[in-house]
């Protein structure tokens, strides 16, 4: 079930009326946990027992962590939970990857073919979930957060529908406290809650699904196409999976607030960047942090020397890499912005007096013009379904330009637009909080926004680029 489909708007309507007629906060969690289950089971309800299993067993875990003090069997306890987790996710989100890859390597010269083992199922939003209750279990045993008693509640943050198949990545210490409080509905936070439902909708299905023609079409024969093309359909790319995963990051953020509960913001408009440090601490927050407080900081951090930071940055964003797909693409994505993190770390220290004497003007116009080609460059290799066709899309971007010329005008449009939109946030007009005009302009804005939506549908069905991580 997605959020752009009916039978979600359907879904919502029953819980949000069960809702207002329940008042106690025990029963309503029970509506929700109900809910979210038929949300999950709705794609394939075999999943179920898997999304089962791992909840209970980062329950029981937890709770044996929090009643000893023997450091190792608290370490045992979680090599369990992380083992069991990452094993689950290894398993199904890996295997048909490495068999892949072994049948590329060697299968020619063994004489095998293993294709007929690629069979395993990616089940949605594993990767998510998992790395929410991984999240949960470490701070259990880092003893920053006391283990969950009541199972209802637990299994409710696990599986919790608006962030369950995409994110964000939502913390237990965040969510779990706001399960022991009455939550109760608002119209005023309905109002909010529906009003960045429909922006995220709108970005969804009438700017990403509307342009996901055009971009396939150019990665399905760059080779065809001139150099403009190719780079119109760079940037549409860069505008389609921001305008695709912040809108859904956004719906789910609204969903949750108008039932009652807060999500942490996941996009803080990342190509206004003006570093690639900067464009992690604004582009899918929810991951960047978690890979930052159980990873990077984990691996040493900045604690070992200049050196040890460079291998952990890489690492990080290799790993980081790796869980967006399993393809070696993803990992090349990786490594482009783990090189590129170490390669500021280093430079930073040396080119900071140098430039200090430059306008600022200057300085921001430079950084944001290296950070957007740096993140177009790794676009490429994101979106390519192999290293053939990125090869192809960057050598029409940068050495033969020939090849036929192919404009779309609504993309052009959207690029621009989006453009102008993130443009905007650098003026004062970002800043105005007015009461009285944000009720006369939210409404508004709602209104075109599903106008659009309803009036200029997209042709076909794109789901959501990132349920297939």
């Amino acid at each position: 079930m997605l959020f752009n489909q009916i039978e979600f708007l359907i879904l919502f309507a029953a819980v949000f009326g069960l809702l207002v007629v329940i008042r106690a906060n025990g029963p309503r969690k029970l509506v929700l946990l109900a809910a979210s289950l038929y949300f999950y089971a709705y794609w394939d309800w075999r999943f179920l027992g898997l999304l089962a299993f791992g909840t209970v067993i980062d329950y029981v875990v937890a709770l044996a962590m929090e009643a000893t003090d023997d450091a190792r069997r608290r370490k045992r306890l979680l090599l369990f939970s992380l083992v069991t987790n990452l094993g689950l996710l290894g398993f199904f989100k890996y295997f048909n990857f490495f068999i892949e890859s072994f049948q590329a390597a060697f299968g020619g010269l063994l004489g095998l073919n293993l294709q007929t083992l690629t069979w395993i199922i990616l089940p949605v939003g594993i990767s998510f979930y998992t790395f929410q209750t991984l999240s949960y279990t470490i701070d259990v045993y880092r003893r920053e957060l006391p283990a969950c008693r009541r199972f209802t509640d637990f299994a409710l943050f696990v599986s919790f529908f608006p962030q369950l198949v995409a994110g964000p990545i939502v913390r237990a210490h965040d969510f779990l406290p706001q399960l022991t409080q009455d939550r109760p509905l608002s119209w005023r936070r309905a109002g909010e809650g529906f009003a960045l439902f429909s922006f995220g909708l709108f970005k969804k299905v009438f700017i990403a699904d509307r342009i996901a023609g055009f971009v396939d079409g150019v990665f399905a024969s760059p080779d065809v196409y001139g150099g403009l093309t190719v780079w119109i359909a760079v940037f549409a790319y860069a505008v389609q999976i921001y305008c695709d995963f912040s809108g859904y990051s956004d719906m789910a953020i609204g969903t949750a607030r108008a039932l009652g509960y807060d999500f942490c913001v996941n996009f803080d408009h990342p190509y206004l960047s003006r570093s690639i440090t900067e464009f992690w601490r604004r582009w899918h927050m929810s991951l960047s942090t978690w890979l930052r407080d159980y990873l990077y900081i984990p691996l040493g951090g900045n604690r070992r020397g200049p050196g040890r930071t460079y291998v952990n940055l890489m690492l990080t964003m290799l790993l980081g890499g790796l869980w967006h797909g399993a393809a070696w693409t993803f990992v090349v994505w990786g490594f482009i912005h783990g090189g590129v993190l170490a390669l500021e770390r280093w430079l930073r220290p040396a080119l900071a007096p140098r430039t200090a004497a430059w306008p600022a003007v200057a300085r921001a116009l430079l950084g944001w013009a290296y950070t957007l080609l740096v993140v177009l460059v790794a676009w490429v290799f994101f979106r390519a379904p192999d290293f053939g066709t990125a090869a192809a899309v960057l050598r029409r971007m940068f050495v033969d330009f020939d090849g036929v010329l192919w404009v779309q005008p609504f993309t052009v449009f959207a690029v621009l637009l989006m453009a102008a939109i993130q443009a905007l946030q650098l003026t004062p007009l970002a800043h105005l909080r007015q009461p009285r005009m944000l009720s006369v302009v939210t409404p508004a804005v709602v209104f075109l926004c599903w106008w659009l939506v309803l009036a200029f549908p997209a042709t076909g069905f794109t789901p959501f680029i990132y349920f297939q991580f």
